[in-house]
């Protein structure tokens, strides 16, 4: 089996690291109904990887190692995920998710990390939240999390950058379009941006938004999602710029689910072992809560994590779940007074 080339700006997430092996990757998980299917070994009991085409008009400096491409396959029974509505059938349906095994840290996008499993399974155990939901994936990488929020939901709108990544996104979405719940709209995968105010409608772009987009995510998205994007400060304030900017262009009160992971790095700044991204991350969230904001209140709380595992992967302790809700301010209006006293009426 070909090993992956590390190069110094390499980055490789921990779902990889052991993904070649499946009695690694499975060991201890067990869980009931879960099996790996269909993926080619070779005689250790290694996933074949096999190399990503080269585009023409892919802009490659010259003598640069292509990554390459990894099939990832996780099954999970249609009961675990429709409950009490499943259909009478016990058939196990396939998750195929195409990424790569290693990236510069600008591609991280491309594999597929610890967090979006996690927020897969939340989605998996409380799908009651989401059906039947319009839902906006921000920074969605290989689209998991979206794929699964399909099967419950109405619309979700799957969000990323990169023409590449999305085109990759595109390409998941397709492999697991079974998994679309019966009458949605599936999965649509288009460019969003953090870096700018606009969406992009630009037809001649891949990936650009119609009005008809527009119109239907402004007027009916409750949920937004993100997964393990809160590795840069300044991501994560591009991030949580969004968050406020799509709040106040939505019609209806929403409810954003962050997924993050709490990792320790030693640095040399300060000789010690610290979670600079993350302590970030935690300092936004304390400031949203605390947004001076005349038309929207902002109020965050944590995800208890006891919630069932379905997916195979390593449940750490630092796999976090965050849950913002955002309302609209009712403010008091006085009508009246009696004495010196003043009787506000709610807004409604």
């Amino acid at each position: 089996m070909e090993e992956v080339t590390f190069k110094s700006d390499t980055v490789l997430s921990d779902v990889h690291l052991y993904t070649p092996n499946q009695r690694h990757l499975m060991a201890g998980a067990d869980i009931p109904g879960q099996e790996w299917v269909g993926a080619p070994l070779d005689e250790d009991g290694d996933l074949d990887v096999v190399r990503k085409p080269q585009a023409a008009s892919d802009p490659e400096p010259a003598g640069r190692v292509r990554d390459k491409v990894h099939p990832m396959i996780l099954t999970q029974e249609e009961e675990d995920i429709l409950g009490d509505k499943a259909q009478e059938s016990s058939t196990c349906d396939v998750i195929s998710i195409e990424h790569t095994m290693a990236t510069p840290l600008e591609d991280v996008g491309k594999q597929v990390w610890r967090g979006a499993l996690f927020l897969a399974d939340y989605i998996l155990f409380q799908w009651d939240l989401f059906q039947g939901c319009t839902i906006l994936e921000l920074g969605a990488g290989t689209g998991l999390a979206s794929i699964i929020a399909a099967t419950v939901a109405r619309t979700v709108y799957c969000t990323d950058v990169g023409a590449d990544l999305l085109a990759m996104c595109q390409r998941n979405v397709a492999l697991n379009s079974h998994l679309t719940a019966p009458g949605g709209g599936g999965v649509k995968v288009r460019e969003l941006d953090w870096l700018k105010d606009d969406l992009c409608t630009d037809p001649e772009v891949p990936f650009s938004w119609s009005q008809e987009d527009i119109s239907d995510l402004y007027s009916h998205t409750t949920v937004l999602l993100a997964a393990e994007v809160f590795y840069d400060d300044d991501l994560t304030d591009a991030l949580f710029k969004t968050l406020c900017r799509l709040a106040h262009k939505l019609k209806n009160a929403c409810t954003a689910i962050l997924s993050v992971e709490k990792r320790l790095n030693f640095t040399l700044s300060h000789l010690d072992v610290t979670c600079e991204a993350y302590d970030h991350f935690r300092s936004s969230l304390h400031q949203l809560e605390r947004r001076e904001d005349s038309r929207l209140r902002f109020a965050v709380e944590p995800v208890e994590a006891s919630f069932p595992q379905r997916l195979a992967y390593e449940r750490i302790r630092q796999l976090e779940l965050w849950k913002i809700f955002v309302e609209p301010v009712t403010s008091p209006i006085v009508i009246g007074s009696v004495g010196s006293s003043t009787v506000p009426v709610n807004r409604c």
